[in-house]
């Protein structure tokens, strides 16, 4: 909920001074502002500028996962975040007025909308509308798709992992091959992922994923990019439930890489990772004076999603039984985004929503926005449309991974 997995201020920061560290932030509050007018139908309370569309779409995708459908005026707001083009950007503020070249069009702002409005579109109000915002917004992505076959945050910037992986997990929800979505160059995204992986002989990060080749062409090993890594290598998205049967994740380095043992892979970093403290952490802000690591709740919220979705629910259920001891704070100050994380982390892992720790996140997250509509408990697929994109094409594509039965990979599907 790629992830995508970044604090809507310190992406902004990072887009404006050009840096690849812009993975290595979770979902951080949104800055505020007592002049910022939230439209009606928008969720949350905060400035919108730098996450309006990704804060509207994760709620979507946790409220369909639980069985509520949104309001159609939050339907209606989001598809009006639309550009002609078919792009969405991370927000604007008069919809009426028609996006001049000036806008910054977002790949993970419109790779999570079409997502997300595929997700609702079975009981919306307008699902003809739906249909074309879905078909125009991938056709916008393949139309920025970079050469190596991957996505930047921006038109045109530089592939990245956690991009990559959204525009990937949005794809194969929508019933998209992702392997087909090839470049000029005839590079999938399969290409470009896998080369942001790190080896297993790479020490501390065996298995990772980077976020981007740092200045001298290294990679370092990035949690919040390996979780959404994870995820779209084995064609899954932040709406991914269990594996079963699960199995510890190893790293193993195959003569001939492929991208599903690349996932595995980076599931096994993530486990090595919150095994150390039951959790992700950030490093210190460069120029804060406390220099201490601190928490980092929505990337453990993500990695808890990764890890349940490649089989690996054990090593996941520390950082679940921590998310539920101390994210509820977090959550509060950081609005729908944070909500929709953890409603995600608990539905991966058979966990109620309604019961996380000591908070209702089903009723938190329905709290800030528009009343949705209750589920028709005679409905038996509520919640399940999100992930209708899955196919029988993934199934025949990813072959048998090295220590994974194709029955774990098709069980991972089910809710």
């Amino acid at each position: 909920m790629n992830t995508v997995r970044r604090g809507a201020a310190a992406l902004a920061a990072a887009i404006v001074l050009g840096t690849a560290a812009a993975g290595a932030a979770s979902a951080a509050p949104s800055p505020s502002s007592s002049a910022v007018t939230i439209p009606p139908g928008l969720y949350g309370t905060k400035d919108p500028t730098y996450d309006g569309v990704w804060r509207q779409s994760l709620a979507f995708l946790a409220q369909r996962s639980t069985g509520y459908q949104p309001a159609d005026r939050s339907v209606d707001w989001l598809l009006g975040q639309q550009c002609a083009d078919g792009s969405f950007p991370s927000y604007r503020a008069d919809a009426t007025q028609p996006c001049d070249a000036q806008l910054m069009r977002d790949t993970n702002a419109t790779a999570v909308a079409v997502q997300a409005l595929r997700a609702v579109r079975g009981k919306a109000a307008s699902p003809e509308k739906i249909d074309t915002a879905v078909k125009t917004g991938s056709a916008w992505l393949r139309t920025v798709q970079n050469k190596d076959g991957g996505w930047g945050y921006g038109a045109g910037s530089a592939s990245d992992a956690n991009s990559t992986s959204v525009v990937i997990g949005a794809l194969a929800a929508v019933g998209v091959r992702p392997g087909s979505f090839t470049s000029a160059e005839g590079r999938t995204p399969y290409d470009a992922l896998l080369t942001f992986a790190l080896p297993c002989s790479a020490g501390e990060g065996a298995g990772a994923f980077a976020y981007q080749p740092d200045k001298t062409g290294a990679l370092l090993a990035n949690a919040d990019a390996t979780a959404a890594a994870a995820l779209a290598g084995l064609g899954k998205s932040v709406v991914a439930t269990k594996a079963s049967p699960g199995q510890p994740p190893t790293c193993t380095d195959p003569s001939e890489p492929t991208v599903e043992r690349a996932a595995l892979n980076g599931a096994s970093y993530l486990a090595r990772a919150l095994a150390k403290t039951g959790h992700l952490t950030l490093p210190p802000m460069p120029g804060a004076t406390d220099t201490t690591e601190q928490p980092d709740i929505g990337n453990t919220a993500d990695a808890v999603i990764a890890l349940a979705a490649a089989g690996a629910s054990k090593e996941a259920g520390p950082a679940l039984e921590w998310l539920e001891k101390n994210s509820a704070a977090w959550a509060e100050e950081s609005g729908p985004a944070a909500y929709a994380q953890l409603v995600l982390a608990a539905r991966a892992t058979d966990t109620d929503p309604r019961e996380f720790g000591t908070v209702d996140l089903v009723e938190r997250l329905n709290a800030s926005g528009p009343a949705p509509k209750a589920p028709d408990t005679s409905d038996s697929s509520a919640g399940d449309e999100e992930e209708s994109g899955f196919d029988v094409w993934w199934i025949i594509g990813i072959g048998m991974v090295v220590g994974v039965g194709i029955g774990f990979l098709v069980s991972g599907r089910k809710k």
